[in-house]
């Protein structure tokens, strides 16, 4: 013990605050690239971004921080498509009602689905999200109202508080943004809360976890509605923002892509997740032409980043700078 009138080391705590510091700066830096970026970028392109970061992030918070490997979460973002635009364009929901409305839905399911899965691990929890996400793809391939194959088209966007007409790309870029970010921060701050602790300790030593007397069921059950609620939330403006909801939305390759984002970007970290939806949605937009290769391309992405960068882009650059990103 350290002598009365000697400084006590809190080397630990004092690190974990400077790692704290340094994310809110890179909080900050990412708002205001974002806020410039449609001066720069067309802004459906950055729209699309934000929508599959907000997905990512979702997807990360149970994979990352759980360590729950879900199959399913196409799901979730492609019921909350439907959702939001099947009440947009039939039942006239304005959009502040839609996505809320949409979100709920796909809450609602993650319930359903989580209670059901998270009685298993490992590989058999992934089966079961799996099956269960198949089961709901051929449901909206069959049910009427989402419009079979063709999907639910020419949503409208309308106007937000009856004020903001998002017809305007700019204005709707300025809503998308406020979604991500309200997203993205509760996500941070569930994750730096004593719950989010408890979940990384679940993830570290579940026993151990369990003999402390935590209910891990319950934890488990928690983060997957969270995720499966914020994933609804970025199938919904998806939906609103290109006035679509189709199968690609609830398709298990929509599943693939966001574990490819997660991994890409670097499970378990802060910032990954948006820069590899970043990066996965950029090759799909600007190597277009390409057609099928670009399946082959986003393959070889993953081979390189398992085999060379298995922290993912931020994983790596954080290990590099000695600091958590």
């Amino acid at each position: 013990m350290a002598a009365r009138g000697e400084p006590v080391a809190i080397g630990p705590l004092a690190a974990a605050g400077n790692g704290l510091r340094h994310q809110h700066f890179a909080i900050a830096g990412m708002v205001a690239a974002l806020a410039v970026a449609p001066l720069v970028l067309y802004p459906v392109f950055l729209m699309k971004v934000l929508c599959f970061a907000l997905f990512a992030c979702a997807f990360n918070l149970l994979i990352g921080y759980v360590g729950l490997l879900s199959f399913g979460h196409a799901a979730f973002f492609g019921t909350a498509a439907y959702a939001a635009g099947h009440a947009a364009k039939v039942w006239g929901f304005p959009p502040e009602l839609a996505v809320p409305f949409a979100t709920a839905c796909s809450a609602l399911l993650g319930l359903v689905f989580g209670w059901l899965a998270i009685r298993r691990q490992g590989i058999y929890f992934a089966m079961i999200t799996l099956a269960l996400a198949q089961m709901l793809y051929f449901f909206y391939l069959q049910a009427p109202f989402t419009g079979g194959e063709d999907g639910i088209q020419a949503i409208p966007r309308g106007r937000l508080l009856g004020v903001l007409d998002l017809a305007n790309d700019l204005v709707m870029y300025g809503v998308v943004l406020a979604v991500f970010l309200a997203g993205f921060l509760l996500i941070y701050r569930t994750i730096h809360s004593p719950f989010g602790q408890v979940l990384k300790a679940i993830r570290e030593n579940e026993p151990r976890a369990i003999s402390l007397g935590y209910e891990v069921d319950r934890y488990k059950l928690l983060a997957f509605v969270l995720s499966a609620a914020l994933a609804g939330t970025a199938g919904a403006t998806k939906a609103i923002v290109f006035r679509l909801a189709s199968l690609t939305d609830v398709h298990w390759t929509m599943s693939g892509e966001v574990v490819l984002m997660a991994l890409v970007g670097g499970l378990g970290t802060v910032f990954g997740p948006i820069v590899g939806a970043a990066v996965i949605v950029s090759l799909q937009n600007y190597l277009a032409g390409l057609g099928h290769w670009v399946t082959i391309v986003q393959g070889l992405i993953f081979v390189a980043c398992v085999l060379a960068f298995r922290r993912g882009i931020v994983g790596e650059l954080g290990r590099l700078l000695g600091k958590p990103l």
